[in-house]
C-alpha cells in the first residue's frame, strides 16, 4: 500500500519499481505490469493537443492515417485541410481557424504551399512542429527555431507506432 501511495503522489514509476523490487513486495512480472500501467497513466495526463495541417478525407493519404492514429492513441487532435470533412469524428476545418493550446503541429503540406501558413503556424505558438517526409523547409525550420519552437524532421506515423510521440 505504501508503494502505491508513493507512486500515485509522485507518478514516478521508476522509483516505484525500485521500491517494490527492493522490498520484495511483488514478483518481477507483476512489477513490470504495474510499471506499464503507470506509464500509460502518465501519458494520459500529458495531453499533447496536435494539429494535423494538410488533413485529407482520402484514406490513402498519410495525413488521414495520422489523424486516426492520434485519435485512437488518445491524443487530442484537430485538423486543417483545403476541404472540410471528417475523419473518425475529427472535423477538418478550412485554413486558418483559431485553436487554443496546440502543443504539436504535424505538417502534411509541401514546402511550396507551406509559405502561406508560416505566420499562422507561428501564431498558434506550438511547442513542437513535425516536418513529415517531403515537407521539409530549412527556411521555415530556422524561423521556428528562432521562435523557440522544437523542430522535428520525422514521420508522425512512425513516432506514434514506436511510442516516440
Amino acid at each position: 500500500m505504501l508503494c502505491a501511495q508513493i507512486c500515485v503522489q509522485t507518478l514516478d514509476a521508476l522509483s516505484f519499481m525500485k521500491l517494490c523490487h527492493n522490498n520484495g513486495i511483488f514478483s518481477d512480472v507483476l512489477a513490470v505490469f504495474i510499471y506499464i500501467c503507470l506509464i500509460r497513466r502518465i501519458r494520459r495526463h500529458v495531453k499533447k493537443k496536435t494539429l494535423v495541417l494538410g488533413a485529407s478525407t482520402n484514406p490513402e493519404r498519410f495525413s488521414y492515417m495520422a489523424v486516426r492514429k492520434l485519435k485512437y492513441g488518445n491524443i487530442p487532435v484537430v485538423a486543417v485541410g483545403l476541404r472540410e470533412g471528417e475523419i473518425s469524428g475529427v472535423r477538418i476545418e478550412k485554413p486558418f481557424p483559431k485553436f487554443e493550446d496546440i502543443h504539436t503541429i504535424t505538417i502534411y503540406i509541401g514546402p511550396k504551399n507551406l509559405t502561406a501558413y508560416y505566420d499562422y503556424i507561428i501564431g498558434l505558438k506550438p511547442k513542437r512542429v513535425i516536418f513529415n517526409p517531403g515537407t521539409e523547409s530549412p527556411e521555415f525550420a530556422g524561423r521556428l527555431s528562432s521562435a523557440g519552437v522544437e523542430v522535428v524532421h520525422a514521420c508522425t506515423l512512425i513516432m506514434i507506432s514506436n511510442n516516440l510521440y
